[in-house]
């Protein structure tokens, strides 16, 4: 049943932290609040950002890259409900499931009032001992939030203020100018937050459907441990526990983390990477579906994948390269140069980043370098 006026509801569950505010709050699809503190999910008073009881952090093992910044994920589902899980695509997660993603940056040395100077690192965000975010030494950027309504998910940006107090609902979006400061020197960029329809450009991962679905919390994600306050668990079992999610199986997929070899092959690493960062549109649904490029986890590495693919309608993304990807030339395929240019025309993904990923397009020229086989 669709909601018509607020519904508060009592959390029972304990994540990690303590939260000083009121209770998780579902607002009703038409009255959207304009403050993010109304929805009780998270909260930050200037000097420390923390989540409502009942509300669970999660992470991923290969997220989409967003200009080096942090997130810190969370999952909240009303009392008694719980995901019905899937081996092979994202959760059924109930109506009124409420999923957060917060982006965030650890400031700089060079930090200061007319310095927006982060650091620019491969790495994930990380709650202290206290299950918060220390805003000294953190910044707020932005916090979306993804509603599950009984027709379906609704999508909402929200922008921290300079007081780091409170979060602003935008839905045209918003832009920030940032410095990342890494080990080779600094990156002027400009962060964009994604309006509200650009949301859907992403969370549509079947076009024709044009239904909005949660990108992330898939079982080949979650399966990894997570460092809770109290405990280390794996994602699965904990949800299992909770009573978030139900009809595991004993076997679920394993997940490769791209930026942790661990015992996962440099294919398998690189296949997670693309699939988070490309498979939203590149898979046979998807609105990049003319493309005729698949990159799910699970698409075989053949002609479909790129290989000695020539492009379709690609005009100056291709750079006068012959192939998607040409075995044992990363410098001549395309995959590549699209990943190293931020210029609209060319870059890829085109939505939700500003920076060149450093770190991922070397795992996938040193991939594509060491295929076997010619065009």
């Amino acid at each position: 049943m669709r909601p018509t006026t607020a519904i508060v509801v009592t959390c029972a569950l304990l994540a990690s932290c303590k939260y000083s505010g009121h209770d998780v709050v579902l607002h009703a699809a038409n009255d959207i609040p304009e403050r993010l503190s109304d929805w009780g999910v998270v909260s930050a008073n200037g000097q420390e950002f923390e989540l409502n009881d009942g509300v669970v952090p999660y992470d991923l093992n290969t997220p989409l890259f967003s200009d080096y910044a942090l997130k810190l994920r969370t999952v909240w589902m009303p009392i008694g409900s719980s995901a019905r899980y899937s081996s092979d695509r994202e959760f059924d997660f109930p109506v009124g499931t409420i999923i957060s993603k917060t982006f965030h940056y650890q400031k700089a040395a060079a930090w200061g009032d007319d310095s927006f100077t982060v650091i620019k690192a491969d790495r994930e965000a990380a709650l202290n001992a206290k299950g918060r975010l220390d805003l000294d030494d953190y910044v707020l950027i932005e916090t979306r939030i993804l509603v599950r309504y009984d027709d379906g998910w609704k999508a909402l940006p929200y922008v921290w203020n300079e007081a780091q107090d409170e979060a602003f609902l935008e839905l045209a979006g918003d832009a920030r100018n940032v410095v990342l400061a890494g080990a080779q020197g600094h990156d002027d960029i400009v962060y964009i937050v994604p309006d509200a329809n650009q949301c859907g450009g992403c969370h549509t991962p079947d076009h024709s459907a044009r239904e909005l679905r949660p990108l992330g919390p898939r079982a080949w994600q979650l399966n990894r441990d997570y460092q809770y306050q109290q405990t280390t668990a794996n994602q699965l079992d904990r949800w299992t526990v909770m009573g978030l999610l139900s009809g595991v199986g004993d076997t679920p997929p394993q997940g490769a983390r791209w930026s942790e070899p661990g015992d996962a092959t440099t294919e398998q690493r690189v296949k997670a990477y693309l699939d988070a960062n490309c498979a939203h549109c590149h898979n046979a649904a998807g609105a990049a579906d003319t493309s005729a490029l698949h990159l799910n986890i699970d698409a075989p590495v053949d002609r479909l994948y790129g290989v000695c693919k020539t492009p379709v309608a690609v005009g100056r993304g291709s750079g006068d390269r012959p192939y998607d990807i040409y075995p044992g030339r990363p410098g001549e395929s395309i995959l590549v140069y699209r990943m190293q240019h931020t210029d609209p025309a060319i870059a890829m993904p085109e939505l939700g980043r500003s920076a060149v990923h450093t770190e991922g397009v070397q795992l996938v020229s040193d991939w594509i370098a060491g295929l076997n086989g010619d065009c």
